[in-house]
């Protein structure tokens, strides 16, 4: 895992991504990508030797880390079997990653839909919600992200939803409790509970409850603030939806498979939805995929009607030997455990201890591996570090911030006026240790940002 350095082959790597590569969410003048040269378990490096330690595992799937021998070995040996083959066939990848999903999903979705990726798991969701209840409105929340295609973007409640909001796709969103920025005036967490919930119930009442399909929610919100739901929240979403005749669709794109220290996040609330997306974390993102889990009562509107959806790569062989793989692996080697022992010996008592040291922490919240450190310039107001949406100069102490954590070894998830620590994972105490003594340096820089 010594990097070798090679600024011409990195300069050369870097010259062609600039030529001819479109960047996701971006201005494609004002980004530098950095160019990879390898990676393996929690760490990647460059082609001039600089190591980083990744707290971002990816885009928050590498879950069992960069170059997992088991998960690479089983997609050779699933290339050298068979490539690819169309999803209407019965292949062996699929059916066991299909079986093994459906083992550990909560209550009944044994049915599993296989997508590319998380978006079109929403999409594919809200559809089959919409077609099994007859009613064409959403509700999702605010603070929340479901992807970048359409409808998943239309659902999303972040900024980037802006820009391509058609205002047509039968979207209301609504206020998820998240009691530092309470909406609803709450001074405790189960105020907030009963607040959000009554909010809840007053928007179905008046969007008419005869024409709301699903209500779709992250179990445990990820992009937009990591905000574990208070107790009762979601069982409280689950009674409504029962009462009115709606659908529950939890996203668990970026929460699922051992993030949260359970194999989903639904297992911290004992609630079963409807309907449940996943990716990401399935088979670590190695090959991507992504699906729906679907209920009994779900699964059988179109038991013999047929289901208007489908993808060519849906159920890919190389996709699902890398998830049977990453399932067996995480089974084995105690991953979902290690994030969930790890996330409350190690990371909860250093994150905290990071807060008491640094002004610039406001909060932090989160649950196995799966953490967010709001920065404020002022504890007592809770002024964000920087302006919701902040670009430019508006967004620089957050830009010191992260500078300051990759010239310490650690690269880090940034979003808004915050951090997120999401390791793989696997991740060692000595890793995340590592980890946080940079995140303490580098917190030194936001805070000359407070008084």
């Amino acid at each position: 895992m010594t990097p070798q350095t090679d600024p011409r082959a990195g300069a050369a790597v870097k010259a062609a991504d600039r030529a001819h590569v479109f960047h996701s969410w971006s201005a494609q003048e004002l980004i530098d990508p950095l160019a990879v040269a390898g990676a393996e378990g929690s760490y990647f490096w460059d082609y001039d030797g600089n190591r980083y330690l990744d707290f971002t595992s990816g885009l928050v799937y590498t879950n069992v880390g960069y170059q997992h021998p088991k998960v690479v070995a089983a997609i050779q040996e699933q290339a050298a079997r068979l490539t690819t083959f169309a999803p209407a066939f019965a292949v062996e990848a699929r059916s066991e990653a299909a079986r093994l999903i459906a083992e550990r999903t909560p209550g009944d979705l044994d049915k599993i839909f296989f997508t590319n990726g998380g978006a079109d798991a929403v999409e594919h969701a809200v559809r089959m919600a919409r077609l099994h209840t007859g009613r064409p409105k959403v509700l999702s929340a605010y603070r929340s992200y479901h992807g970048g295609t359409q409808q998943a973007v239309n659902l999303t409640g972040d900024p980037r939803r802006w820009a391509n909001d058609s205002g047509t796709h039968g979207v209301v969103h609504f206020w998820a409790p998240f009691l530092y920025r309470s909406r609803f005036y709450a001074e405790t967490e189960e105020q907030e509970c009963a607040r959000a919930l009554e909010h809840l119930e007053t928007t179905i009442a008046f969007e008419g409850p005869g024409t709301i399909a699903a209500i779709l929610l992250e179990t445990v919100p990820g992009t937009a603030g990591i905000m574990v739901p208070p107790a009762g929240y979601l069982a409280g979403v689950r009674a409504l939806c029962d009462q009115y005749g709606i659908l529950l669709v939890l996203d668990e794109v970026m929460a699922g498979f051992g993030r949260t220290g359970t194999w989903f996040a639904a297992d911290l609330f004992d609630v079963v939805p409807d309907l449940m997306t996943f990716a990401k974390g399935v088979n670590s993102g190695y090959v991507p995929l992504g699906g729906v889990a679907i209920s009994g009562k779900v699964a059988e509107t179109f038991g013999k009607r047929p289901y208007p959806g489908g993808l060519t790569y849906s159920g890919h062989p190389l996709a699902c030997a890398a998830a049977v793989a990453t399932i067996n692996a995480m089974a084995e080697e105690g991953v979902v455990e290690n994030a969930a022992r790890l996330g409350a010996s190690v990371v909860a008592p250093g994150l905290a201890a990071l807060a008491e040291r640094h002004p610039s922490v406001g909060e932090v919240r989160g649950v196995g591996m799966f953490w967010a450190l709001e920065l404020v310039r002022d504890r007592e107001t809770r002024e964000p570090l920087v302006p919701y949406n902040a670009t430019g100069e508006a967004n620089a102490p957050m830009a010191a911030f992260a500078a300051a954590a990759k010239g310490h070894g650690l690269w880090p998830f940034v979003n808004m006026n915050r951090t997120h620590v999401v390791p793989p994972c696997n991740a060692s105490e000595a890793e995340l240790k590592e980890g946080l003594a940079a995140l303490d340096a580098a917190l030194s820089v936001a805070d000359e940002y407070t008084p």
